[in-house]
């Protein structure tokens, strides 16, 4: 199917959004009605109660659903719910709790997958209109050791094409919309597993990360969200962005959250290329260490073009955390023999896909592969020599950032330099070819100043250095806008220093209340239209200045 202007207008307006759930799954949900105070205690919270058996995994998954049925038409954050699979697999691990036998802390946990990730027998869309019949035959190397866990799989979870953004308003099936306010954007590309965790459709998600798309849907939606050193979770079966970039990592309301999961997801996958080996670690553990003693950078270039109330947010954020440690001992100059795009990878898989499919993408990213597919007179083509040269830089990079870890031990930083957008200006942007309001220069969708040089990547500009680094990166909640809307911290250290990282943010999070707030979302919260092409008047006169 071949998709017009138009026609992503019209599905970014929700036409397709009956798609996002399957209507097998109603039947099989329990007449109790929904139980709002199961569904909004934390991960390690349900854990307990589970070993306690003061509650079923049956319970869980039927809470999820009731409360799916009546919040996700508005959030749009599943693109499959698997609620009949979700229940068998409940009630077995019910059968083992009773009978004494537990897998692990996850056991009988439901789980939502983005939709990049491989499931045996569900379809995995990377919600695109190519892979909307897609049904994978084998599920990806971390489904498979979740499932061992005792984790309940409970369904696939929007995102941003093919993960190629980091607004999560371009998909197949619609935008999904933060539940902080239904107008603005997730951020992306895990729109969706930041979302159903601010909306309390799930109680632990996973999200991929290749330029901040766990970190910045996280920062937006007022969740956590960690992407660990490169190789230490398996990638094998999920579908690339930029295979050399890509990370998949654990997602959560609270900092203890995602140390449980991540105990969980780790281990050596002998076939997937991309896999290191790595010594077993209690993340929980780790994560309660004492910090007085850590060394704080705050790399400056990072803290440059801050909208206003980020800026302030973070600055009150390190003096919580000054006090806490031995405080920011430098300003943590960090590595900058950063690779170029780095989108080789990228660019071969879907080089393959459109021999096979055409060029059947939404229109803002069938733009992107056209423009690589036929370059314009006068373009450059990349080439292989091209692509050598960021890999070989990507290695040196990742060899050379631990070292820069000398004077400091963690390096504090904003999760994003920018506000999220409304849905409608950011779909007007990605409509013409721009890209997220604040970005600066072409990439923000404006014309540049002639005194501004700030040429940020979007939404990401801070976070896909990290990605380059292959270091672990955690974003969590550090305080609110004026209008509302979350603003996140960013904490990061060398390689395998989950366990440092884990430990600053939850001894941040225990000494402030940003992540008991939840959105105001309820069942007449209305749903604002999608208006594409037709940005707000706010937007209009950013745009003249």
């Amino acid at each position: 199917m071949k998709l017009s202007r138009r026609s992503f207008g019209k599905l970014a307006g929700g036409a397709v959004v009956a798609e996002t759930l399957l209507g097998n799954w109603r039947i099989a949900v329990a007449a109790d009605g929904a139980d709002d105070e199961l569904t909004t205690k934390s991960l390690t919270e349900v854990s307990v109660m589970i070993h306690n058996r003061t509650v079923t995994s049956k319970q869980l998954v039927t809470a999820l659903l009731d409360r799916i049925a009546v919040y996700n038409p508005k959030v749009n954050c599943y693109i499959t719910v698997m609620g009949k699979e979700a229940l068998a697999q409940a009630e077995q691990l019910d059968a083992e709790a009773k009978a004494g036998k537990f897998r692990g802390p996850l056991h009988g946990i439901p789980i939502g997958l983005k939709d990049n990730i491989d499931t045996a027998g569900t379809r995995t869309t990377a919600a695109s209109p190519m892979f909307k019949d897609r049904v994978p035959t084998e599920d990806a190397d971390i489904v498979r050791r979740l499932k061992n866990a005792g984790a309940v799989i409970m369904g696939k979870l929007n995102l941003h094409e093919f993960a190629l953004g980091c607004t999560g308003d371009v998909s197949y099936f619609g935008p999904t919309r933060n539940p902080w306010n239904l107008a603005y954007v997730t951020g992306g590309s895990s729109a969706g597993s930041a979302a159903a965790l601010a909306a309390d459709l799930v109680f632990g998600a996973l999200g991929t990360d290749t330029g901040g798309s766990i970190r910045v849907p996280s920062a937006w939606c007022g969740t956590v969200g960690l992407k660990p050193t490169v190789g230490l979770v398996s990638i094998r079966g999920i579908i690339p962005c930029t295979a050399d970039l890509d990370h998949c990592g654990p997602m959560a309301r609270t900092v203890e959250d995602v140390a449980l999961m991540l105990g969980q997801m780790t281990g050596y996958d002998n076939l997937d290329i991309f896999s290191v080996p790595s010594t077993p670690e209690d993340y929980v553990k780790s994560m309660r260490q004492p910090v007085n003693g850590f060394r704080l950078g705050t790399p400056q270039s990072f803290y440059d073009h801050l909208e206003p109330e980020i800026d302030a947010a973070v600055k009150t954020a390190l003096d919580v955390l000054t006090k806490l440690t031995a405080g920011v001992t430098s300003s943590a100059p960090l590595w900058d023999g950063l690779p170029g795009s780095g989108m080789g990878d990228a660019d071969f898989y879907h080089h393959d896909l459109i021999e096979k499919y055409g060029l059947n993408y939404m229109p803002p990213t069938r733009a992107r592969f056209e423009r690589m597919e036929n370059p314009p007179p006068g373009t450059k083509a990349s080439t292989a020599a091209d692509a050598a040269r960021a890999h070989q830089m990507l290695m040196l990079t990742r060899r050379m950032i631990d070292s820069s870890f000398k004077d400091f031990d963690l390096v504090v930083v904003p999760t994003t330099r920018q506000y999220p957008p409304k849905i409608n200006d950011s779909l007007a942007r990605e409509a013409s070819g721009g890209g997220m309001p604040g970005g600066g220069g072409a990439a923000g969708g404006k014309t540049p100043k002639v005194y501004d040089f700030f040429e940020g990547a979007a939404g990401c500009s801070n976070t896909s250095p990290f990605d380059a680094y292959g270091v672990p990166a955690i974003s969590l909640p550090c305080g609110f806008t004026r209008d509302g809307m979350p603003i996140g911290l960013m904490i990061a250290g060398p390689h395998f220093s989950e366990g440092k990282v884990l430990a600053l943010a939850y001894a941040y999070q225990q000494a402030t209340d940003w992540h008991t707030k939840r959105p105001p979302l309820a069942q007449d919260t209305p749903v604002p239209p999608i208006i594409e092409g037709k940005p707000t008047a706010e937007a209009k006169a950013a745009s003249s200045d």
